[in-house]
């Protein structure tokens, strides 16, 4: 009988004990494969959540808030600087913007790269109601955000238009067809948008022309979102030269941001790796004291072993059969438990975060649990390698 013949007997003869090392086992890889699959799902969150913000760059008024006092005493802060942007600057932000993308990507395209969105938020009285009225370039607005969807109507694309947001179509009462009268300009409702899960569901959205107009702002704007339109296109570059070559305008790269939420996740990854490397070692010491405790058990499957002629080789090589065997099984549980653990707990860490299986941790749990078994059968194969013969019949 072949030695892998005799260590299938002998797992099976002692389903038992070999289920108890199994569990620590599975434990282990449950808790890696989980901890994986977490991080990937909220890693993949982040993303998606900056996919989804649009723009790569957003430029805001370079305001300051500077505290105030006489001698020790505080008088709180003011803030100082222009509250708008001037759009006289929107061709020299265009410039550098365009002209730092055909650097880094090579090219010579005359044309326009990057989508260049401005807007002006105003205070508005509408229906008695205080409302933001968004003034924006509907054709530049509509690439920025790619996602926003037309739920009733139409999209803007004349002059005395408004576009309104679904929870203050909602709250106002509008729907398509709908006039108003906002500050002596005539607006008429043509579009409802689909519910966003963002502020724009509370704002109505009219030609930036319309706005300036109404409200005495002619040249003003708030802020003006920047999407260049690739993955390479270096943002940060951008955001340096706009921040040094024009005054009173604050650029901020969205991957700047993306990054502080990237490095809170890469905190919370490495606490987490650090618990499944406890675990590691708690099922490791699961592993050994099994182990330990059927070599006690088998003394006389040992002591017969070595009468008929088994090697220390031999007994150590069946012990890591018996590993690997347990490896195996509990690195395919280990896989399925951890992934149903990272369903449960992943969206509680990552608020809106998906998790799915993901198949390549498979052979990962598979490898990992292997080691572990096999690691942690070692030392109880060496020690029954040293069990005498004589001892091994006394035990009988």
């Amino acid at each position: 009988m072949k030695l892998h013949q005799v260590v299938l007997k002998d797992v099976v003869r002692r389903k038992k004990r070999v289920l108890y090392a199994t569990v620590g086992v599975v434990i282990a890889s449950m808790t890696v494969v989980g901890i994986l699959t977490i991080a990937l799902a909220g890693r993949a969150r982040i993303y998606s959540q900056l996919e989804k913000y649009g723009a790569n760059l957003s430029l805001l008024p370079a305001t300051k808030s500077l505290d105030t006092g006489l001698g020790d005493l505080t008088l709180g802060s003011v803030t100082v600087g222009e509250n708008y942007i001037q759009e006289d600057k929107l061709p020299q932000i265009r410039q550098i913007t365009d002209g730092e993308i055909r650097r880094a990507l090579k090219v010579e395209d005359a044309g326009d790269i990057a989508t260049i969105a401005p807007q002006l938020l105003v205070q508005a009285d509408v229906k008695s109601a205080s409302v933001i009225l968004a003034g924006i370039d509907p054709v530049a607005e509509s690439k920025i955000k790619s996602w926003w969807q037309v739920a009733k109507g139409k999209y803007l694309d004349g002059p005395d238009q408004a576009l309104v947001g679904s929870t203050a179509a909602e709250l106002l009462n509008m729907s398509v067809g709908d006039a108003f009268e906002v500050k002596g300009q005539n607006l008429t409702v043509v579009g409802v948008l689909g519910e966003t899960g963002s502020g724009d569901d509370y704002r109505i959205f009219v030609p930036l022309k319309a706005v300036q107009t109404a409200f005495d702002k002619q040249g003003l704007l708030s802020t003006v979102d920047i999407r260049a339109l690739c993955n390479a296109c270096p943002v940060e570059i951008i955001a340096d030269a706009i921040n040094k070559e024009i005054p009173g305008i604050r650029a901020v790269a969205v991957k700047q941001v993306a990054a502080t939420e990237m490095g809170m996740l890469d905190k919370i990854n490495k606490l987490m790796m650090a618990l499944g490397g406890i675990t590691l070692l708690v099922g490791g010491f699961g592993v050994v004291n099994t182990l330990m405790t059927s070599v006690h058990e088998r003394i006389r499957d040992i002591g017969i072993m070595k009468a008929v002629g088994a090697s220390r080789r031999q007994i150590i090589v069946a012990f890591i059969y018996e590993a690997i065997l347990i490896g195996i099984i509990g690195g395919v549980l280990g896989y399925g438990a951890g992934t149903l653990l990272a369903y449960i707990i992943g969206p509680l860490i990552f608020e809106g975060s998906t998790v799915s299986f993901v198949a390549v941790y498979l052979p990962i749990s598979i490898a990992l649990a292997v080691v572990i078994a096999v690691v942690a059968t070692l030392y109880p194969a060496y020690h029954a390698t040293k069990i005498r013969i004589a001892d091994c019949f006394r035990a009988v």
